[in-house]
């Protein structure tokens, strides 16, 4: 490491009001980080400790690259007409993870031998026993803790190859496996989905900017089972309608959630979804589902977000699912950006989501990946 912090003389009173940009740290930070001055970056990072500094400094550092740098994509993208005003980043190679952690089926081929063996259209909907369920509440708990991480850090001027990094080693810390890492061949330990991009971003070298709203998606495998969550986040000043459309996202989660118990049909879902987004003047993406979650990533049963969809099965006490309802602000309708991974609205307009692993019990469900004390608190105004 150069680079040595020194006291911020120069606005030291801004410097003085600044939380440590180490994650988890949060004393106040009257230190600053020369380099990102010297690179004119906004905001500069500021730190309580020379200690608080080089810990974080592997993941500061690479905020410190030139746009130039940043900018560093496939030739790919050569010509593409993109939707909105969002553009790819640099990826940097797939990070690794040590022995001794439980791995998937396809985390060395990329290919999901047992989903694809899997026969869907003939295979009940798993019921999970006792034994099942306690590690997945286990899972899920985990799980959150990783997610809230992810929230609590995010910020202006951090790039989602940061959070990555931050989320891959705290999978890892916990002895488990980031499912999405290779999965089919997907290059990160997360998904980051930002502004128009309705799903599957891959983390890249941009900054996040003051007004994005972001989502973090993130699974874990332990024993054998996998759970997913995500949340959509607000990135410093996010206007009005940016604001809605991500409360509107999680009050549609809600309101399906609702309804589940036994003897509910999963069509129904998609039914209560689609009200509630279209009435405050939003739509509900259909090319991409909630699932059945556990041995498998993804799953029976096939959970459509939209209205009048022909969803096949009924609920019962032990089925383990998820909800994860895309809300756009525009057009319901999609597109793909040519690294086969990139989902985005056709339109170029927001697109917000989240996302719970939920037990269906003998009398309702189980939010098993339900927010706790420690998690992140909505920046969302109150209608």
């Amino acid at each position: 490491m150069s680079d040595t912090i020194t006291s911020n003389t120069t606005a030291s009173t801004t410097a003085e009001k600044e939380i440590c940009s180490t994650p988890n740290c949060g004393k106040p930070a009257n230190l600053h980080c020369p380099t990102c001055e010297k690179l004119n970056l906004k905001p500069v990072s500021n730190f309580c400790s020379q200690d608080c500094f080089k810990l974080f400094w592997p993941i500061h550092k690479l905020s410190h690259l030139t746009i130039d740098e940043a900018k560093q994509v496939s030739s790919a993208f050569n010509g593409f007409k993109f939707t909105g005003k969002l553009r790819p980043y640099k990826i940097t190679p797939r990070r690794t993870v040590p022995a001794g952690i439980q791995l998937p089926d396809y985390a060395i081929d990329s290919v999901p031998h047992s989903e694809r063996a899997a026969d869907r259209r003939n295979t009940p909907i798993p019921i999970h026993n006792k034994e099942e369920i306690e590690i997945m509440r286990e899972l899920a708990r985990m799980s959150r803790e990783v997610l809230d991480l992810a929230g609590q850090v995010a910020k202006v001027g951090m790039t989602t190859e940061e959070l990555d990094i931050i989320v891959h080693n705290a999978i890892i810390e916990r002895g488990a496996y980031p499912s999405p890492l290779n999965y089919c061949g997907f290059p990160k330990s997360c998904c980051t989905s930002i502004n128009e991009v309705i799903c599957h971003g891959i983390p890249d070298l941009r900054p996040l900017q003051d007004g994005d709203i972001v989502n973090v998606d993130v699974t874990l495998y332990w024993k054998g089972f996998h759970v997913d969550l995500n949340e959509t986040f607000l990135i410093g000043n996010v206007d009005e309608a940016g604001q809605k459309l991500v409360r509107v996202a999680y009050e549609c989660l809600e309101k399906a959630m609702a309804i589940l118990k036994p003897g509910v049909m999963y069509r129904e879902l998609g039914d209560v979804i689609q009200k509630h987004a279209n009435q405050n003047g939003l739509s509900v993406v259909k090319s991409y589902c909630g699932h059945g979650v556990g041995r498998l990533f993804h799953g029976n049963p096939t959970i459509p977000h939209y209205g009048k969809n022909k969803a096949v099965g009924t609920m019962k006490s032990g089925h383990i699912i998820t909800i994860e309802p895309m809300i756009n602000e525009g057009t319901w309708n999609d597109d793909m950006w040519p690294d086969d991974w990139t989902a985005v609205t056709k339109d170029g307009k927001r697109s917000a989501q989240f996302e719970h692993t939920i037990l269906i019990t003998d009398t309702g469900y189980e939010v098993l990946t339900k927010r706790t004390v420690g998690s992140y608190i909505d920046r969302l105004k109150k209608e």
